[in-house]
């Protein structure tokens, strides 16, 4: 007997359950219409998704995890984002090296090792990287986590500000990756993940610097899939981009004391981190709208020229509602 009688033959006895009512609906042709959109819907979802996450691996299988074998390097891992992701890797026992301007202000785990570093200095990088070969390896997990924003309106905010936000947020995963990634294109074996933001997608006023710079890290991520597919032909090294909406870090602190005010959500470091580790741990590339419910944000470019207005004047408005909340109670408790 065929696979499709087969099936015929227990939808059959399935449907024969069914109150007699139920039959009835069932068997009315808008109903079988119906469930034959629905099921090829249903089935282009799958093949979509199939076909996604086998495209973004080039066709091709991952080595089993092995803790003990990899080695994941992390900017900015003292605070906000990184340090969560630092504490939720340790605790599955692979070796995590954290690199950062700023001391950890806490115990590290045993596994972790903290270099201090200048992220936007490629003389401080490769100094560093010198030490990181010599006493650990070389890493197989770059996560470009060290991000900066700066409030103020493009008049307003100083050149150095504006400056200082590009060098973090773009000039760094270049020098970076020149550093660390000749060794995993040899290997054929490795991952970039690069931590971009919703803002990469929508620019608003006041961080009008941090979107574009997020943008860039978005061109930087999809640039470098394309080079190490067919410019150095490593297939085998992942790459992942994280789009986090607000989160909650020290970053934001000028939004979070006012959230009334904003009116979005806001998530938590963990949130991120879940996601982030996940990437890492089943060696997996894409792209990661957080939280997922904002994945239209993507879509805004194809929109109508007025749709796309329309997103960024509401994301604007909300902030601009927040920045005159925040000046009246300045003036109400001066």
């Amino acid at each position: 007997m065929s696979t499709l009688n087969l099936i015929t033959q227990y939808t059959q006895t399935a449907l024969s359950h069914l109150p007699e009512p139920a039959q009835d609906l069932l068997h009315h042709p808008t109903a079988q219409k119906a469930i034959g959109v629905l099921a090829a819907l249903t089935l282009l979802r799958i093949t979509n998704r199939f076909l996604s996450k086998r495209t973004l691996q080039n066709w091709t299988s991952n080595q089993p995890w092995i803790p003990a074998r990899e080695l994941i390097l992390l900017t900015g891992g003292c605070s906000g984002i990184g340090k969560q992701v630092m504490e939720d890797l340790a605790r599955t026992g692979v070796r995590v090296i954290i690199l950062d301007i700023n001391e950890p202000t806490f115990s590290l785990p045993a596994n972790v090792t903290f270099y201090k570093a200048n992220i936007t200095s490629s003389a401080d990088i490769a100094q560093v990287a010198n030490t990181i070969r010599e006493n650990h390896g070389d890493p197989t997990v770059l996560v470009n986590n060290a991000g900066i924003g700066h409030e103020g309106t493009i008049l307003d905010e100083p050149e150095e500000k504006i400056r200082q936000t590009f060098e973090v947020n773009t000039l760094s995963h270049f020098l970076m990756v020149k550093e660390f990634l000749p060794a995993m294109v040899k290997a054929n074996h490795g991952h970039v993940v690069t931590i971009a933001s919703m803002a990469s997608f929508v620019a608003l006023g006041e961080i009008v610097d941090y979107c574009c710079s997020k943008a860039s890290a978005l061109a930087f991520h999809e640039g470098l899939r394309q080079e190490l597919k067919y410019w150095y032909n490593a297939p085998n090294v992942r790459t992942s981009v994280v789009h986090p909406f607000w989160v909650r870090t020290p970053m934001i602190k000028m939004l979070t004391d006012h959230e009334a005010h904003l009116k979005q959500p806001i998530m938590t470091p963990q949130v991120v981190s879940d996601a982030i580790c996940k990437q890492i741990l089943t060696q997996t590339s894409g792209q990661v709208i957080l939280p997922a419910s904002q994945s239209v944000a993507r879509l805004v470019r194809a929109m109508p020229t007025w749709m796309q207005e329309g997103v960024r004047t509401f994301a604007s408005g909300a902030l601009r509602r927040m920045r005159i909340a925040q000046q009246a109670e300045k003036e109400a408790q001066a």
